[in-house]
């Protein structure tokens, strides 16, 4: 399938009377972006700095809000309770 010029013509002149002028720049955009991140998650490319020190870190190992509240509670229930 070849597309010449006036090919390409009447398909930006069908999508400029489909979308209009204001939101046209705005597909292109969004359409570009999805093009660069696709090609991005095919090359294997990360955003994230890679670690260079070898050694691998764990995820994160932060206690969850609620989990901390519940140990919180405990501590105060122990300062309350002589025994």
């Amino acid at each position: 399938m070849n597309l010449g010029l006036p090919e390409l013509l009447v398909i930006g002149a069908v999508a400029l009377l489909v979308f209009g002028p204001r939101r046209l720049p705005e597909l292109a955009k969004g359409l570009g972006k999805g093009i660069r991140d696709f090609k991005k998650a095919v090359s294997g490319e990360d955003e994230e700095p890679k670690d260079i020190s070898g050694i691998s870190t764990p995820h994160a190992t932060a206690v969850p809000p609620a989990t901390e509240k519940v140990t919180a509670e405990k501590k105060t229930d122990r300062a309350k309770d002589p025994a």
